[in-house]
């Protein structure tokens, strides 16, 4: 399962039993969570597993003012007429696709009232709007991934929301899955994506920094992509891993001193 497979598909580099794990929950039509740090690869997997499946598609990147009603849809006027649009939610049940729900907990809470009644045997939307109530198909699949680990107190995913899926935990590859997925994605050798790699162990391992969050597995390939185009290591460091990490001058610091050691 760690070799890629499939590779007309979205490239994904599978670190366990995860597409195993995902295909059960689609056959059985189980909801499923993914829960993991940012840019650990949890929308390429969701990307990887919607073609490996042959299913529509459609992700929504939730956040504070996302509604119910940005899911489900809404009157809009088109050519004087008013007419229901479906949001992505309804589009998925209607076409038995998948919906994938980005970071769902930062969405408003009327969002999981909602979801409910399709993450249990009822698998039912009902579109208070338009009257309908529409029966889930059996290829329908609703996917939702969250940060634990960067949530704020008042930012969890409720219990009684989390317990009606099928969890996954994610975390950053193993140097030895992760080195490959940067030469593919950037087109960087293997000598000089190994000390991305390197350099991003290190970071994610640094306690008492006020970092919110490790170096992504997508900020080293950014980093390796301007690299393998020519731009100095230094200075592919500094834009693509040390300004997006932090804006404090120390951290900053503190993060070219530890690229100094690994590159000398």
């Amino acid at each position: 399962m760690k070799d890629l497979i499939h590779t007309d598909l979205p490239f994904y580099r599978a670190q366990s039993d995860e597409c195993a794990v995902f295909e059960t929950a689609h056959e059985n039509g189980l909801p499923l969570l993914l829960k993991g740090p940012t840019g650990c690869g949890k929308t390429r997997f969701v990307e990887h597993m919607a073609a490996r499946l042959d299913l529509p598609l459609h992700t929504v990147a939730c956040h504070d003012d996302l509604s119910a009603a940005d899911l489900i849809g809404r009157y809009l006027l088109k050519g004087g007429e008013t007419v229901w649009v479906d949001g992505p939610l309804t589009r998925a049940v209607r076409e038995g696709g998948i919906c994938y729900l980005d970071e769902v907990v930062e969405a408003r809470k009327d969002v999981t009232v909602v979801l409910h009644p399709l993450t249990d045997d009822r698998r039912r939307l009902v579109i208070d709007r338009t009257g309908e109530e529409l029966q889930a198909p059996k290829p329908f699949m609703l996917v939702a991934s969250y940060n634990p680990g960067y949530q704020n107190v008042l930012k969890k995913l409720k219990p009684s929301t989390r317990q009606r899926f099928v969890s996954i935990g994610f975390d950053f590859p193993t140097p030895e899955v992760e080195t490959p997925v940067v030469m593919r994605e950037s087109g960087l050798d293997e000598a000089r994506a190994s000390a991305l790699v390197r350099l991003a162990g290190k970071i994610r391992a640094l306690s008492g920094m006020d970092l919110e969050e490790g170096v992504s597995t997508r900020l080293l390939i950014y980093a390796a992509t301007m690299i393998a185009r020519g731009m100095a290591v230094d200075r592919a460091i500094e834009a693509a891993i040390i300004e997006p990490l932090s804006d404090e001058p120390d951290v900053q610091q503190a993060l070219r001193d530890l690229a100094a050691v690994i590159y000398g």
